[in-house]
């Protein structure tokens, strides 16, 4: 699974409870640039409705071959998800927010996104996250 953006700050700021896969809606000149690599998910979030999800400040740079002058690379996309995906989202307990995680390549080509539902981390905890970080990095240095 090769990954093409990836949210390291979002795992950092937030305590993810739960992850899901969607589906992305984006045009065959959006793809190439995407498999290109020139996309980021800083500062991207999701919004959930009854009509749907949408991804929201996600910048997908203009692919170089294509002519489109009207691009705009911040544009609102939407997000493919099962209706009881968008219930279970919708029906989240107060404080969880959606954040995009990462956008990869899944099965026949397509271009998917995890994206998590997540409680924001307080500063101390924040703190916590890279004190077990570093512990690990030192057990694993020792070889245990």
């Amino acid at each position: 699974m090769k990954i093409f953006a990836d949210n390291k700050r979002a795992r950092f700021d937030y305590d993810i409870k739960e992850n899901f896969t969607a589906g992305l809606v984006l045009s065959g000149a959006e793809v190439k640039s995407v498999k290109g690599g020139n996309v980021s998910l800083a500062g991207a979030y999701v919004t959930v409705s009854a009509r749907g999800a949408s991804l929201i400040n996600c910048h997908i740079g203009p692919y170089k071959y294509a002519p489109d002058e009207k691009y705009q690379p911040t544009q609102t996309r939407q997000l493919l998800l099962n209706k009881s995906e968008i219930n279970k989202l919708l029906g989240k307990e107060k404080g969880l927010v959606v954040i995009p995680l990462d956008i990869f390549l899944g099965n026949r080509g397509l271009i998917k996104m995890r994206i998590g539902l997540g409680k924001a981390r307080k500063k101390a905890d924040k703190r916590e996250y890279i004190q077990k970080r570093e512990i690990k990095k030192e057990i694993k240095k020792l070889g245990y």
